[in-house]
């Protein structure tokens, strides 16, 4: 039975004929699942979206069909729609989507200038070849322009693939015209500088190419089958980029010409005038990262730090068209619901949010909404995705491996003892409860959460959502009856005491401090004090408020000027924590430059931050090695072999961790079977943890 909290977004919609479960649908972002055999469909890809089905949502959409290989594509990247040999595995697809009673689309996309070109040997395409100065990102390479033959082939390509989808049993298409694809090419002038019937000097002009792949597509496959078109409704911070009004007016062009639905969202552009920075993202939650940019208009809404931020541009669109227009953007239930009866959208597309849990529609539907796992918008997925990787979830350690992860019931029932209150400790906890074991957890502070609940206070959770990772957590605990004790340390003697079955040690890391003649004084404050004091603090006060006290407190604690030893994930996310409380910040480690930063998500996430701390004035210093912290600050020889001091009010370190060596052997004889997990196994990630959690409470 239908929530009534979420009665628009699950209520049944239509696109073109063919009727949506719900308004509530999955984009074409592509999974992953590296690599591809030939092109065709592979198992674990039907698993999956055959998992997307089962969970409820109310379209599927997969993404993304090759029409044009290689030039079109990253090659091995993708299942392939250009030829006839390809249709069984495509059709066992949508079968398997349908058995659920659910609709397949399918999306279709060119690359164009985003081609890869070293790994085909060929040059990506474009309505224009753009010099290096041109291009609207720096990682692109140069394409060449496409000639009149090239257009009308290319435009066979897209047809010829829609009736291989359509015989496959896809119910539709989503044809993909905006991002920097080829399509999209000719719609901005950003990339169109010709002067033909193709060309930038009328709209009708730049929206010639994609009309004509949509009259094909109608021609071939009939009227009645529907085509959702992506398009960029803005390409903001980009010289010639799509105006809202171009949008607008494309949106009016492209539904008289018999689109089905609408799918708009904005291309956000950084560093428009630096041809070695540009970048782009439709990712609106990386607008906002690490600092909204001054001056944005209201039209690209970051009050919720992203989340939505598309959805104005879309609502104008709306206006101006009479077919359904899908938001998209770092959208939840609840605003989801909101756009929907606020008239600003017609149907809601989400992707991360699926991939953390794929019943996110069934269990609203059924009002179980505590139990949906919750996406914290870290970017591990996408990251994967684009190096080519198997796709990795922070709270979905089963994604793309749902069979191998699948959580049968323990032969034994036994009486499991969790130590630690962290990633790991609690979907350790998680899994083993729900395999039928007699579970506690113990931690010595005061609520769940481990290190995330430090970092929170570091990092905020305005990027990242850490806080619903422990609020989920705590929630299903407490549903699996597992025995909470908060504020209790453990001890071997205590274990013997309890005596249970399985002892899993999940702790945490240790933290490591150089040994720099004085480090130990009261110039610095060491990692290890730092977090001591955290969780102190932590006992009586939530991150939040912690984090916000910080404004107030810093200035006393550490000073004006501040010397950060260590410049991976955490060093480089501590300086973006104490710039933004007015602290003028130095990052200095032994590791060599292209090592600043390791650890956090590369794509997007590591570049924008350390272009960020860059332009608000932290100094990097690198391959040193550490002489003495002094009165003055921290002393370093430098790799031209020069001794240096680094001005500081106070010394910080923020090191990798260190796994606790001696953890197991203090354990081992207290039960009869003791496993160490986690960063007491293995410092890592939250993702690590969540992986490592899930693997033992299977094992056990």
């Amino acid at each position: 039975m239908n929530s009534p909290k979420y009665r628009k977004l699950l209520e049944p919609g239509f696109i073109g004929p063919v009727r949506t479960r719900s308004r509530l649908i999955k984009t074409g972002a592509n999974p992953g699942f590296y690599p591809y055999d030939r092109g065709l469909v592979q198992q674990p890809i039907i698993d999956y979206y055959e998992m997307l089905a089962a969970g409820g949502v109310g379209l599927v959409t997969v993404g993304s069909g090759e029409i044009d290989y290689p030039i079109g594509t990253v090659p091995n990247h993708g299942y392939r729609l250009d030829g006839e040999e390809y249709i069984p595995s495509l059709q066992r697809l949508a079968d398997a989507i349908h058995k659920h009673d659910c609709p397949a689309f399918i999306q279709e996309l060119h690359l164009g200038p985003m081609h890869p070109t070293p790994l085909s040997g060929l040059q990506g395409i474009a309505a224009t070849a753009l010099t290096r100065e041109e291009l609207p990102r720096s990682d692109f390479f140069l394409p060449r322009a496409m000639s009149i033959d090239d257009i009308h082939r290319v435009t066979e390509r897209f047809v010829f693939a829609t009736v291989n989808a359509q015989k496959a049993g896809f119910d539709g298409i989503e044809l993909n015209a905006g991002c920097n694809h080829l399509i999209n090419s000719f719609l901005s002038r950003a990339w169109n500088k010709r002067h033909d019937e193709y060309g930038c000097d009328s709209l009708e002009n730049r929206a010639r190419f994609l009309l004509e792949i949509m009259q094909g597509i109608k021609e071939a496959c009939g009227s009645g089958f529907p085509v959702i078109v992506i398009l960029n409704s803005m390409e903001y911070g980009l010289r010639d980029g799509i105006t809202l009004e171009e949008s607008k007016a494309f949106a009016k062009i492209v539904e008289q010409a018999g689109a089905d639905a609408l799918h708009p969202r904005v291309e956000f552009y950084t560093n428009p005038s630096d041809a070695t920075k540009r970048d782009s993202t439709h990712f609106p939650d990386m607008v906002a990262y690490p600092t909204p940019p001054e001056g944005l208009p209201k039209i690209i809404d970051v009050s919720r730090h992203g989340r939505a931020a598309w959805v104005p541009s879309a609502a104008e669109i709306k206006k101006v068209v009479s077919i359904p227009v899908v938001a998209v953007g770092r959208l939840d239930p609840a605003l989801g619901e909101k756009i929907l009866r606020k008239g600003q959208a017609d149907f809601i597309s989400i992707n991360r949010r699926l991939m953390a849990d794929h019943e996110l529609p069934k269990k609203l539907a059924e009002g179980r909404e505590e139990d949906i796992a919750p996406c914290t918008a870290c970017m591990t997925c996408y990251h994967n995705v684009e190096r080519g990787e198997a796709p990795r979830c922070r709270i979905n350690p089963a994604l793309g491996r749902e069979k191998e992860y699948e959580i049968t019931p323990a032969a034994t029932k036994k009486k499991v003892m969790v130590v630690g209150g962290g990633p790991a400790a609690l979907e350790a906890a998680r899994v083993s409860a729900l395999r039928g074991h007699d579970v506690s957890l113990y931690t010595s502070m005061g609520r769940l959460g481990g290190s995330t609940l430090v970092a929170t206070v570091v990092k905020g959770s305005e990027k990242e959502d850490l806080p619903a990772l422990a609020r989920y957590y705590k929630t299903q605990l407490r549903k699996l009856n597992v025995k909470l004790n908060v504020r209790h340390a453990v001890t071997p003697e205590l274990v013997r005491q309890i005596k249970p079955d399985v002892l899993l040690l999940a702790a945490g890391a240790g933290h490591y401090i150089p040994d720099i003649p004085g480090i130990d004084g009261r110039k610095v404050m060491t990692s290890e004090k730092l977090h001591h004091m955290l969780k102190s603090l932590l006992l009586l006060v939530g991150p939040g408020v912690l984090r916000w006290g910080s404004r107030f407190v810093l200035p006393f604690m550490l000073g004006k000027r501040v010397v950060i030893i260590g410049g991976r994930l955490h060093g480089c996310q501590t300086a973006e924590f104490l710039v933004k409380r007015g602290r003028r910040v130095t990052i200095v480690d032994s590791c060599t430059e292209d090592q600043i930063g390791d650890g956090l998500v590369e794509t997007l996430v590591k570049p924008w931050l350390l272009l960020w701390l860059q332009e608000n004035g932290v100094q990097i210093v690198t391959e040193v090695e550490y002489e003495a912290v002094t009165k003055e600050g921290l002393v370093v020889t430098t790799k031209e072999g020069k001794k240096r001091t680094l001005r500081a009010d106070k010394v910080l370190t923020a090191l990798p961790m260190l796994a606790d060596a001696g953890l197991l052997e203090r354990f081992e004889d207290a039960a009869s079977e003791v496993y160490v997990l986690g960063d007491a196994r293995e410092p890592g990630y939250i993702v690590d943890a969540v992986e490592d959690g899930a693997r033992v409470g299977r094992a056990i």
